[in-house]
């Protein structure tokens, strides 16, 4: 199974980010979505699950989720905004934890947890890489992928 992981658009769905994406079974958006075309583009892509970042106080993004807890062939995944605000301890839990928000793309094990973050597909912050990830998932286990966009 493939899934496509974007965060932090910020209402700008680049092309490029739809073209990565492409080809997913799914796509988990980790919050900052910004207006609701974002959430339009995704879903004629392929189903989406996203949850409500910093900045979503309007419209659709203002009803999603603060946290997602998700199974995929036997694999937990735990997707919030900012992983400063991890309040549980996900090992023995969670294979995949998910955030977004500093915009830097982490794919990191610690221990038996993948702490993934896609980076910020959206306007370019500071120095940091436009970025979007995916996540090969199988009943075996979850291996991370970061993409840079050619912007």
């Amino acid at each position: 199974m493939q899934i496509g992981v974007i965060a932090d658009t910020h209402s700008k769905m680049r092309p490029e980010a739809l073209d990565v994406l492409k080809g997913s079974d799914l796509i988990l958006h980790a919050g900052d979505v910004g207006r609701e075309e974002v959430l339009d583009a995704l879903e004629v892509i392929a189903p989406l699950v996203a949850i409500r970042g910093n900045i979503d106080k309007t419209g659709r993004a203002a009803t999603l989720p603060d946290v997602q807890d998700l199974e995929f062939l036997g694999q937990a995944f735990y997707m919030l905004h900012d992983v400063k605000t991890l309040d549980l301890d996900p090992q023995g839990r969670y294979r995949v934890v998910i955030a977004g928000h500093s915009h830097k793309p982490r794919n990191e094990w610690i221990g038996d947890v993948l702490y993934f973050n896609p980076g910020g597909a959206g306007p370019r912050r500071f120095t940091l890489p436009i970025t979007v990830g995916r996540l090969h998932v199988s009943e075996g286990g979850v291996v991370g992928e970061i993409v840079e966009l050619p912007v």
